[in-house]
């Protein structure tokens, strides 16, 4: 079964001639593409998608390196300004840059940018030019994605890791308005990773409290777009936990939902030949 990770960030140190921009990263050492092959190959992980983090704010440069010197395990969901008056131009030609496969929003960051329609030239461009793009929303904030792809049929949303709020644990009621994440299934356009997800639990694995909003998604989404991933730099547990989770403590998923789930719907939904 090829296993492909939905999510990971990398970063360099933080130095004068590349310093950090925004926030701060999940762990002090920074996490390079050779390290990371390494927990990949031990966990049994084929591919992952590098999503550039946010104190790179707009540069997308380790990350195409990283898939430029292993296209078969990497490619990247890259970032872009909002702002910038070049940005539609690049947008246009996006995925003809080796190794990019789309865009990466945040928008639990900031939150602004959403509501106040600085990103509303994305999705007609990136609709036009085949771009896929992951969307980081919280559940207040899914039925404006909805909006969006109901306008822009032909533009495939993912949504990060549930829509679930950052620090959102389900022993403190983090999921309470989890099903407002479902009501977007009706939208075809919109797959759901299922990703992170011991990072919003203080239940020890296989983390089973969880399992129940999995199966919501599973049975509102069906696993054709569903996207298994880690954000692997701020996981809690082994990587390979994060595997098992899925392929051996949720009895409930057939070996074709896991073929699905764990890789093949990822490459489809990116356009990611395997």
């Amino acid at each position: 079964m090829l296993i492909c990770d939905s999510q990971v960030h990398l970063w360099a140190a933080n130095t004068p001639d590349r310093p950090w921009s925004d926030g701060k990263p999940h762990r002090p050492v920074p996490l390079g593409h050779g390290e990371l092959l390494g927990h990949m190959n031990a966990a049994g992980v084929n591919r992952v998608i590098i999503v550039p983090p946010a104190i790179d704010a707009d540069r997308n440069d380790l990350a195409l390196a990283a898939a430029k010197a292993h296209p078969d395990r990497f490619a990247v969901m890259g970032k872009i300004s909002e702002k910038d008056p070049k940005s539609p131009e690049r947008l246009a030609t996006w995925r003809s840059t080796p190794g990019m496969l789309g865009l990466r929003f945040n928008f639990k960051r900031a939150p602004a940018a959403l509501a106040g329609g600085g990103t509303d030239w994305v999705w007609s461009v990136a609709e036009k030019a085949g771009v896929p793009i992951y969307v980081g929303v919280t559940h207040g904030d899914v039925h404006v994605i909805d909006a969006i792809a109901e306008k822009h049929p032909a533009l495939k949303l993912v949504f990060d890791h549930m829509a679930l709020a950052s620090g959102a644990k389900e022993e403190a009621g983090g999921f309470r308005d989890f099903d407002k994440l479902l009501v977007a299934a009706r939208r075809p356009n919109i797959a759901v990773k299922v990703s992170a997800l011991p990072c919003y639990t203080d239940s020890p694995y296989p983390h089973r409290n969880l399992h129940p909003y999995v199966r919501k998604v599973y049975d509102a989404f069906g696993p054709q777009r569903m996207l298994w991933g880690s954000d692997f730099s701020r996981l809690r547990g082994p990587y390979r936990e994060c595997v098992t989770m899925f392929t051996e403590e949720m009895k409930w998923l057939s070996s074709r939902d896991l073929e699905w789930i764990m890789g093949r719907s990822l490459c489809e939904w990116l356009g990611w030949p395997a």
